[in-house]
């Protein structure tokens, strides 16, 4: 018999099982050196998870103590404001409670001052007419007496009409002419518009842009002096404008209009700084309006 020898298909197998067996090794050994470096992957993982989780949980932490120490202080602040309101609303209550007494207090015044004017009335209506019955009982004794009381209040009227004179002086206006009785103060204005020779408007006009209305004129004050005590001012009367320049206190500033025939006099009492104060004085007989005619 011939010995027998491998064909060369069977040589390749054997060759081909030979190279599988160490690529399958080496397949296995890359699988397990990724499982292995997966699994440091995913201990580094959970290492960082719970660094993580520990920085969040000291976080939390201290933002409860920031949010306890806010809601503390908070509170503090309100407990203080409600303290304040409670504070403030005690005295509010005080404070009503004082004006009350004083507005009681006040008014039982008044009703004891009110009783006792009253109380003196009468008693005052008591010796009039006590008076009166003495006087009418015994009329022809009491003739004289009653005439040297009649001489005494005559010497009375004559004294208080001296004085008023004295008070009130004329003096000339800008314009030349006479002027009737000036005021320098409110109670000789008051006399003034007692006496009913003429009409007053009281007037406090200050400097401006627009003229201010007096009686049934205008005036705009344009400077003051204080220390001479002068002004100057704008008067419009009957759509004329007239300038009245560097005056003085209770100088009569005289302008005729067509609503009269005697002039209008106006009269500064007082000049302060960018003010006036004083009174207008025109004539009572006013012309109709239907009357023409210039100024005298």
């Amino acid at each position: 018999m011939q010995p027998s020898f491998p064909t060369s298909t069977g040589s390749r197998s054997q060759r081909g099982s030979a190279l599988l067996v160490p690529i399958l090794l080496g397949a296995v050994i890359a699988l397990i050196a990724a499982n292995v470096y997966l699994f440091l992957q995913i201990d580094k993982l959970k290492t960082d998870i719970a660094g993580v989780q520990q920085g969040l949980a000291d976080e939390v932490v201290q933002l409860k103590e920031t949010v306890n120490v806010t809601n503390a202080a908070s509170r503090k602040r309100v407990e203080a404001l409600q303290e304040q309101l409670q504070a403030a609303q005690q005295e509010a209550t005080q404070a009503v409670g004082r004006a009350k007494t004083e507005a009681v207090q006040r008014a039982e015044s008044l009703s004891r001052q009110l009783a006792e004017e009253q109380r003196k009335q009468e008693a005052q209506q008591r010796v009039i007419a006590s008076r009166v019955e003495e006087v009418n009982l015994s009329a022809e004794k009491n003739v004289q007496q009653v005439e040297q009381q009649v001489e005494t209040v005559k010497k009375d009227l004559l004294d208080a009409d001296s004085a008023l004179n004295l008070a009130l002086k004329k003096a000339m206006g800008d314009m030349g002419v006479m002027s009737g009785l000036i005021a320098t103060n409110s109670d000789e204005l008051n006399q003034l518009k007692a006496l009913g020779d003429r009409n007053y408007f009281e007037f406090d006009v200050r400097r401006a842009k627009e003229p201010a209305r007096v009686g049934d004129i205008l005036v705009r004050l344009t400077k003051t002096d204080l220390k001479r005590n002068r002004f100057t001012i704008e008067v419009i009367a009957d759509d004329k404008r007239v300038e009245k320049k560097d005056r003085t206190l209770n100088e009569p500033i005289q302008f005729y209009t067509l609503a009269a025939r005697q002039p209008y006099e106006l009269v500064v009492n007082n000049v302060q700084k960018d003010r006036i104060v004083g009174y207008l004085a025109t004539p009572k007989v006013q012309r109709t309006r239907g009357a023409t005619g210039g100024g005298e």
